[in-house]
Formats: C-alpha cells, sequence, structure tokens
C-alpha cells in the first residue's frame, strides 16, 4: 500500500476520533439501544437487534471510504478513509454482545469491503477482531470493567500497578488495552504482506505508527465512556422509580393501618351492645381488605375507586347512623374509566367524616364530586360540618395522616402537573379538591409512575 505523508495520516486520525464520537453520540439516542446496553444477558432476538444497531452505522462509514475510491492501496484522501472504522465498531460489538454479536457485526462492516472494494482479507480479519474481543469479554471477571475501560495506556498502567500493590490479581484492563494494539499491529502486519486486500492507515514513520495504534485504542474506549453516561443515567433513571414507587407504597401502607385502627375501634365500641351491627361491619371490612389484597396496582379505574369508598361509607354510616351522616354523589358518567391512584379518595372522606361532621351534633352531608375538563380530572370531597379552625389552615398539608398523605402522594406520582386546593369557612364545611391529568389506559398510568418527581 502506498505510504503517505504523516500530515495526511494525522488529519486522518483526527477526522477518525471525531467520527467515532458521533456514530456514538447518534447511536445512543436510540431507545433500543439504551434499552439493550442495560442489560447484561441477552437472548438471540435482542442479539440480532444490537448487532443491527451497530453494525448499520459502521457499514455506512465503510461504504463512504470505498464511494470517496479510498480503496486499499490508493493515496489516501484527506478525511473520508477516517469514516472507515470497521476495526472499532467489530471490536466493540465483540466486547459488548458477546463473539456472536461481533461475528455478525464483522460480517456487515466487512461486506462492502469485499464486495465492492475487492478487499478478501477483510472477512478474515473481521473474524478475527470478533473473536478477540469477544474472549476479552469472556475473560472479563466483572462485566462492570468493560465500562471503566480507559483509551489512555498510562492509566491502565497506574491502575494496575496500584492493585498490584494492594491486592495482586489479573488485571483486565491492561490486557484488553494490549489486545487492541495488536489487532492493529496485526492489520498493519497483513495489509503490508497482502497489497490491496486489506485497508489500513499505512506509514513507515514509527511515531506515526504509534500515533495510528493509540488512535484505535481511543476509538475503542470512547464509545464505551459515552454509553456509559448514557447507562449510567438510565440506571439513575430506574432507581428514581424504584425510589418513587416505594415512597408511594409506604405511604399507601401508612393510610391502611389507619383505616384498620379506626374501623376496628367502631367495631370494639359495638360488639358489647349491637353484636348484630359489629358483625356487619367486620363483613364490610372483610370485603374492603379482600379488595385491597387482590389488586397492587398504584392505579384503578374511579369507578373501582367508588365502590372501594361505598363499602367504607357503610361501615362509617353504621357507626352514625343514617339520619347523622348522608352521602350524595354528583359523578359524571364519562369520569368512572379515568385511572386514578388507588386509595386516593378514602383518606379525604374519612377527614371528611371525623374532623367535619363527627363533631357537628346534627350530623352532616359528604358529598364526592368527579367530572372532566380539558384533558383533566376533577374530584372534589364537600363536607358541611365544622370546617377547618382559622389558626390550623397554615399546616394543614404537614399535619395527621390523611390530607398530609394524599398531599404527597400526587405529589411523588404527578410531580408539578397536578393541583390540590383546600376551601374552608368555619361552620360552613371543607372543600377539598384536587386536578390531576386525565390517564385511560394502564400504559399512560405506567408512564406517570416512571416519570421523576419534581
Amino acid at each position: 500500500m502506498t505510504a503517505n505523508p504523516p500530515g495526511i495520516i494525522l488529519v486522518t486520525l483526527l477526522i477518525k476520533l471525531g467520527v467515532i464520537a458521533s456514530l456514538a453520540s447518534i447511536i445512543a439516542r436510540f431507545a433500543h439501544f439504551r434499552r439493550l446496553i442495560f442489560l447484561e444477558e441477552r437472548n438471540p432476538k435482542q442479539k440480532l437487534l444490537f448487532a443491527a444497531v451497530l453494525g448499520v452505522p459502521f457499514m455506512m462509514g465503510v461504504l463512504t471510504r470505498l464511494l470517496t475510491h479510498g480503496y486499499a492501496g490508493t493515496e489516501l484522501k484527506v478525511g473520508y478513509p477516517g469514516a472507515d472504522l470497521s476495526l472499532e465498531g467489530t471490536a466493540l460489538a465483540g466486547l459488548l454482545g458477546g463473539s456472536i454479536v461481533g461475528l455478525v457485526v464483522g460480517m456487515m462492516v466487512s461486506l462492502p469491503a469485499v464486495l465492492i472494494g475487492h478487499e478478501h482479507l477483510a472477512a478474515p480479519m473481521a473474524v478475527l477482531y470478533a473473536m478477540v474481543a469477544g474472549t476479552a469479554r469472556w475473560l472479563c471477571p466483572d462485566k462492570e470493567e468493560i465500562w471503566k475501560f480507559s483509551p489512555f495506556i498510562d492509566l491502565s498502567l497506574y491502575r494496575s500497578i496500584k492493585r498490584r500493590f494492594k491486592h495482586p490479581a489479573f488485571d483486565w484492563q491492561l490486557l484488553f488495552s494490549l489486545m487492541c494494539v495488536m489487532l492493529e499491529v496485526a492489520r498493519m502486519a497483513f495489509g503490508n504482506m497482502a497489497p490491496h486486500q486489506l485497508f489500513f492507515l499505512p506509514s513507515p514513520n514509527p511515531w506515526t505508527k504509534t500515533l495510528i495504534v493509540l488512535a484505535t485504542l481511543i476509538g475503542v474506549g470512547l464509545p464505551l465512556r459515552i454509553w456509559n453516561t448514557t447507562r449510567m443515567q438510565r440506571k439513575l433513571e430506574e432507581q428514581e422509580r424504584l425510589l418513587m414507587q416505594a415512597r408511594v407504597d409506604a405511604l399507601i401502607s401508612q393510610i391502611n393501618p389507619h383505616f384498620l385502627f379506626n374501623t376496628l375501634n367502631t367495631v370494639s365500641s359495638l360488639i358489647r351492645f349491637d353484636p348484630d351491627t359489629a358483625r356487619t361491619v367486620l363483613l364490610k371490612l372483610s370485603n374492603i381488605l379482600r379488595r385491597r389484597l387482590k389488586t397492587q396496582l398504584h392505579f384503578v379505574p374511579l369507578k373501582q375507586e367508588l365502590d372501594f369508598i361505598d363499602d367504607y361509607l357503610d361501615i362509617e354510616v353504621v357507626r352514625f347512623g343514617r339520619d347523622k351522616l348522608q352521602i350524595r354523589k354528583e359523578v359524571e358518567p364519562g369520569t368512572l374509566d379515568v385511572l386514578v391512584p388507588s386509595m386516593i379518595l378514602q383518606p379525604l372522606v374519612e377527614n371528611a367524616i371525623r374532623h367535619g361532621i363527627a363533631p357537628k351534633v346534627e350530623g352532616g352531608i359528604v358529598t364526592v364530586r368527579a367530572s372532566r375538563n380539558n384533558g383533566k380530572l376533577t374530584v372534589e370531597v364537600v363536607d358541611n360540618g365544622v370546617g377547618i379552625p382559622e389558626q390550623r389552615r397554615s399546616e394543614i398539608y404537614e399535619s395527621g395522616i390523611g390530607i398530609s398523605n394524599v398531599h404527597q402522594r400526587l405529589k411523588v406520582l404527578y410531580g408539578h402537573i397536578f393541583s390540590m386546593k383546600i376551601d374552608s369557612q368555619p361552620v360552613e364545611g371543607i372543600t377539598i379538591r384536587f386536578e390531576i391529568p386525565e390517564l385511560s389506559t394502564p400504559r399512560e398510568a405506567v408512564s406517570v409512575e416512571a416519570a421523576p418527581a419534581t
């Protein structure tokens, strides 16, 4: 192959690094790729998809080099040969996906070189790149080490020396660096022995050869760094989602014992002088607990939530008497299928009864309203009880279990896209109103649960 001036090679190497950084950033934008790099073990279908996502962009780079007449053995044209990343792409595929993925990507990137450029050594060398990278993955004792690979040999050497002093062990980072060096050296050697059969960057200058090898190391390490950033971001999002789910579960578990405790107190007050009524209350309670055990979903249709409230109110009506506690519902039919957070109404209704109606001698009315408007669901729980004293209004969201729990759950699940308002006047009762986005499918509810809260 014709030797080229060092200046041409240096410019080509710089363009090569820019191309691989750009390709790595573009590939990282694909949702399928972000999901696949998050997995360490992949099924055959996932491996093929992974190979396709990696193979197509790197194959286009080889085509770019060939279509600009950058054939093996010809004088380099400034820039275009830098798009050929067949070694780096195949090595990355083998390292991240194993030998099979590496072989598929290797065949994809070598196919244009064989068919268009008649570079017959491209395919056998691609097999070598894939097998070496796949072996490196197999030898890696901890797959997290792959993502820590540094393209700079001096850092690997420093890490190796430091580890040997602390606890002597096999240094995979240094081994893979040497493998990359040997692959580039082998490409140069075979390219010189078989002119026009394999594309490489030729140079008689030892320093230029060193830069070519270093560029190969950086070309493999740079995408790993870029993709690892994407991978860590996805991990953080997953951890944030799990944390949010744990917070919601904790808030729900806070409500259930509170509700159970109050109901058992009601039963204990009835069991001596009215056993039949106590038995009725226990049956209603068992219906509520059975429904709660059947579903662990964070979102349920409003109809199901209202059914739950009916059982709860039956218990409360038994205790207070139908003359003292009246229940009204003003629910638009179109709202019944809208998804709402489970157990979101019961604390509000309980708050209205315990703190609004119960202290009022003559009793009162609790009204539950639901309506839709401009893609929002508005829910109101209104009572005509004693209201909230002026001195307690400023701390209503933080004090107690009911209202503060609902507010915290809505904040965790919806972030800034919800609103909750409490209106109260002494002796006129309380109106608690919250507005949430209208969700009609479980998929929409999952997307809300996965979104980070603000």
